[in-house]
């Protein structure tokens, strides 16, 4: 009997199908942040939640013919851009955009990381995407700043620039939604590494949700205000998460960078969050560092 149960505990086991891996693509090749450095980080960080295989599509560098870059979005679940044009860099093809824009607007999931907010100022439908953004001679006519006043978030259309940042420190990242599968269970407050606050981000900011701010010091040349630093953005059938962190690879050693990405992208990728929150997660007195 006991052999019995065994095998059939055995062939139970074996008839159960591997959980199916998500197909991730990771764009970069431009961007004026160190994306060479940046890129094998965020592609490992996926992998390592055992829920994703990362491709990556490079585009070519800066000057060079841009009407080659057609990535197949049709074939992934999510994209994760680490690509910025800041600067005079390479604009993607008109097909590429449309396709992208069709690939999210229908259902795609897309991640937005730290710089690749400063990217296309011109393109407005990447900007309903990402929500809000950073230089590239935004200002007012972009859309409005958000900001979290007296409890509460305000579209705020005060003329002025449209990103800027103080000085590179360590600071307290405050979860404003905690229901969000993204952040659900996330600590009120932690400590997020040292990295650059963006601040006076404006655009759009059509269907979009903040998860979190972080106060931005005047002491640090920064606004006084807090800031939004994680949010998702409804874009037709899609879903998108944009966090402004992650300046370099010391900032996206962080703990809280980790997770968060892991889990916004899973969400963008679902609609879901399957992962837990780990215990080395920071808290509000103390950054982490993996």
């Amino acid at each position: 009997m006991r052999t019995r149960l065994l095998i059939l505990v055995t062939l139970v086991a074996v008839s159960l199908p591997a959980q199916t891996k998500r197909k991730a693509l990771l764009i970069d090749g431009q961007n004026n942040h160190q994306w060479a450095l940046t890129s094998p980080v965020l592609k490992k960080a996926l992998e390592d939640t055992g829920l994703f295989t990362v491709d990556v599509a490079t585009t070519p560098p800066k000057g060079q013919d841009m009407t080659s870059f057609k990535p197949d979005f049709k074939a992934y679940a999510v994209v994760i851009s680490n690509y910025s044009d800041f600067g005079g860099g390479g604009q993607w093809p008109d097909e590429t955009k449309k396709a992208f824009e069709d690939y999210v607007r229908l259902g795609g999931g897309f991640v937005t990381v730290h710089a690749a907010d400063n990217a296309f100022p011109q393109w407005l439908e990447y900007n309903k995407m990402i929500g809000l953004g950073g230089w590239g001679d935004r200002t007012e006519k972009d859309g409005p700043y958000i900001r979290f006043r007296d409890g509460k978030f305000e579209r705020d259309t005060t003329p002025g620039r449209g990103g800027s940042h103080g000085a590179r420190h360590a600071f307290k990242v405050v979860t404003r939604n905690t229901t969000h599968p993204i952040t659900k269970g996330l600590p009120a407050e932690w400590m997020h590494a040292k990295d650059e606050l963006y601040d006076r981000l404006r655009g759009p900011a059509e269907n979009l949700t903040v998860l979190a701010t972080a106060y931005s010091e005047p002491a640090t040349k920064g606004t006084g205000e807090h800031e939004p630093v994680l949010m998702t953005i409804a874009y037709g059938k899609g879903r998108v998460f944009h966090t402004i962190l992650g300046h370099d690879v010391d900032a996206m050693r962080c703990v809280g960078f980790i997770v968060t990405f892991q889990r916004g992208t899973e969400w963008a990728a679902t609609g879901r969050v399957t992962q837990k929150v780990p215990k080395d997660f920071p808290n509000a007195s103390a950054v982490t560092i993996r």
